[in-house]
């Protein structure tokens, strides 16, 4: 019995340990979206001016540290993000748009046009993500880019991986939200 109990009490300390914490954020080390099970590639805080606006995390299959490895890697994926203050739907949503813009000519955002107004009118159709809300953005192979609000599905799962690796150009791409954020989700931490 006494083995049994330290044996519990050290694989309760290695997932303690094994845990990524942002900004008093934790993110577990594994997570399982559709049939995949996926590893934490790295996590940062986004800030605005001196403002704490999200932690987020990057789950992959296989920890990768270069963005474009990222973007052309197969299998599922995972963005989890967790708010650190109130924001509206509609500043959410712009944000991300924005994000996209950056990193996309003309000519791609008019591909990617509709599912990101299917996506950004899911965000709006979820209310206003107040301090905590966990928001999840993953990639399922089988089924599209899905959207989930505090363990609720929003909106229909939106086909086509090109949208999904637009949605990661956000925070990965050459002219990223953030450059420390990013070099963090590849798990180059300052």
């Amino acid at each position: 019995m006494k083995h049994l109990l330290l044996a519990a009490a050290a694989a309760l300390a290695f997932n303690l340990a094994s845990a990524v914490e942002v900004a008093g954020v934790k993110f577990e080390d594994k997570s399982h979206v559709g049939a995949a099970d996926l590893v934490v590639n790295g996590a940062g805080l986004r800030k605005k001016a001196v403002f704490k606006v999200y932690a987020m995390a990057l789950y992959l299959p296989e920890k990768r540290g270069d963005a474009e490895a990222v973007l052309a890697a197969k299998g599922g994926k995972r963005v989890a993000i967790t708010l650190l203050r109130d924001l509206s739907a509609q500043q959410f949503v712009e944000a991300l748009q924005e994000g996209m813009a950056s990193n996309h000519s003309e000519a791609e955002m008019a591909a990617l046009k509709d599912r990101l107004k299917q996506f950004s009118d899911s965000m709006l159709a979820a209310g206003e993500p107040k301090t905590g809300t966990v928001v999840l953005i993953d990639w399922l192979p089988e089924s599209g880019t899905r959207l989930t609000v505090n363990g609720q599905v929003k909106g229909k799962d939106i086909a086509g991986e090109d949208f999904y690796r637009a949605l990661l150009k956000i925070w990965l791409g050459s002219k990223p939200v953030q450059d420390d954020l990013k070099q963090a989700l590849l798990g180059k931490a300052s």
